[in-house]
């Protein structure tokens, strides 16, 4: 047997071995927490770890989830716990969320306490048991924008597919979970048609879309049959804090802000200066977080900073602006919105075509709302004596004895001499053995001719025939 082949082989073999131990110890976790769920041992004691979203679904909520299954995998956990309480959010988060959840060998314990509504809705039923507190809701997962008009049916197919198919794997009725987006679906004695459903704690118990009511974490534990346990809290680090922060919409909007704010009062200025330093200072605080969670890549930075030499390039070489500079402001913009969608290089599989839109909403919005205030602060900063550091605001008048021209030229003011060349109308004469630029007032003065000069401008005298 040839060595190459024999090294495949063996690799192959290695793979196999390494894919089944993987397996088999995610299996076993899965199935002892499952188990736990059904009928925990006596005596026996579990580690939960517990983290909770009481905010809007955005990317800062999938950071802390992120976090919090990471974390609770090196503890090597019995059971996760999210401690819940929204309004709904982000789609794309929400996916990532459910995603996350579902692929958990360790098993997901919901507590939602008030609210899980829209976003908050599809996650919890991605989970194993959800537990609710009474008086609390879960439901109305219809899309809307930003100013809560429901969008498109396109994109809501997309979240009644998500619903269905999430109460499908977790064994709750795909019917209900898509009666909590689609009006359409009538349900007997759970929805009638024309309205959205959202379920009461009592309702969710009843039918089937929660396990229990409870008052705490601790009567949760107890509903679940989790008598002895050690719960571990999520505790964020301050880099973590200060990801979440710098990834949340309305931050990243401000971002770009400074950054084609910063771009476009460092062209105005000669030189390098502040605006450059803010702008770039802005790109890294934008980029970095993204870079780290994972959603801006290599050839989203690559894009950005291409585009931005391209329009340096259409500015300071090629007079005018067209097809390199309309290319750099594609890149740019398509650079700042790709690095907010969790899509794998060119590969945009399961990121729906709404977040990919809404991203580049923003940085299109944030573009012309920057260029706006550029052009405003650049007005107020020159022209206000608020500012008499940044602009002058005193007037050289002539009445107060300033001026631009030579005293010895404005003395020529009256005197005569003769052409030294001919004036077409522009030429030199000579007045006094000296040689000066002059342009004649009226007409051509041919060379030799006599002149007289009538008035001194722009570092030339102007003549007119003696």
């Amino acid at each position: 047997m040839k060595p190459f082949i024999k090294q495949r082989l063996i690799l192959v073999l290695l793979t196999l071995i390494i894919g089944t131990a993987a397996q088999s110890v995610f299996a076993e976790r899965y199935d002892r927490g499952h188990q736990a769920l059904e009928d925990a041992g006596p005596g026996e004691r579990f580690l939960v770890y517990v983290f909770e979203i009481k905010q809007n679904i955005a990317r800062p909520a999938l950071h802390r989830t992120q976090r919090a299954f990471q974390e609770a995998d090196s503890l090597n956990a019995d059971f996760v716990l999210l401690h819940l309480n929204t309004y709904g959010g982000m789609v794309d988060a929400a996916d990532s969320i459910r995603t996350r959840i579902m692929q958990s060998p360790i098993p997901v314990i919901v507590y939602i306490d008030n609210n899980a509504a829209s976003a908050g809705a599809l996650i919890s039923i991605a989970a194993d048991r959800i537990y609710m507190r009474p008086g609390g809701n879960i439901g109305a997962a219809t899309v809307v924008d930003q100013t809560g008009e429901v969008v498109p049916d396109k994109y809501q197919s997309y979240m009644r597919s998500m619903m269905r198919s999430t109460a499908e794997a977790k064994g709750r009725d795909p019917q209900i979970a898509q009666a909590m987006v689609d009006p359409s679906v009538e349900i007997d004695g759970v929805i009638e048609e024309g309205k959205v459903l959202t379920f009461t704690a009592s309702e969710a118990v009843q039918w089937g879309f929660a396990e229990g009511k409870a008052e705490s974490i601790e009567e949760v534990l107890s509903l679940a049959g989790i008598e002895h346990y050690d719960i571990v809290e999520q505790r964020l680090t301050l880099l973590d804090r200060l990801i979440q922060f710098l990834i949340s919409p309305v931050v990243s909007g401000l971002l770009i802000m400074v950054i084609l704010g910063g771009l476009y009062f460092e062209l105005q200025t000669p030189g390098l200066g502040f605006p450059i330093l803010a702008a770039i200072s802005a790109a890294l605080l934008y980029f970095a977080p993204l870079y780290l969670e994972g959603l801006a890549s290599h050839y989203e930075i690559a894009l950005f900073i291409l585009g931005f030499l391209l329009i340096a390039i259409e500015l300071f070489v090629i007079p005018g602006f067209g097809v390199t500079g309309v290319l750099g402001a594609l890149f740019v913009i398509s650079g700042l919105a790709l690095a907010m969608v969790g899509n794998e290089g060119f590969d945009f599989t399961g990121v729906p075509a709404r977040d990919v839109l809404m991203a580049f909403m923003i940085v299109i919005i944030a573009f012309f709302v920057s260029l706006s205030a550029s052009f405003y602060l650049g007005q107020k900063l020159f022209s206000t004596s608020r500012f008499g550091e940044l602009a002058l605001d005193t007037i050289q008048e002539t009445k107060s004895g300033y001026t631009s021209a030579n005293a010895a030229m404005t003395g020529l003011i009256g005197k005569t001499g003769v052409t030294f060349t001919m004036l077409r109308p522009s030429g030199k004469v000579e007045i006094d053995d000296d040689v000066y630029d002059a342009t004649a007032l009226t007409g051509f003065i041919d060379k030799g001719e006599k002149i007289r000069v009538v008035k001194y401008e722009t570092s030339q005298v102007f003549v007119v025939k003696a």
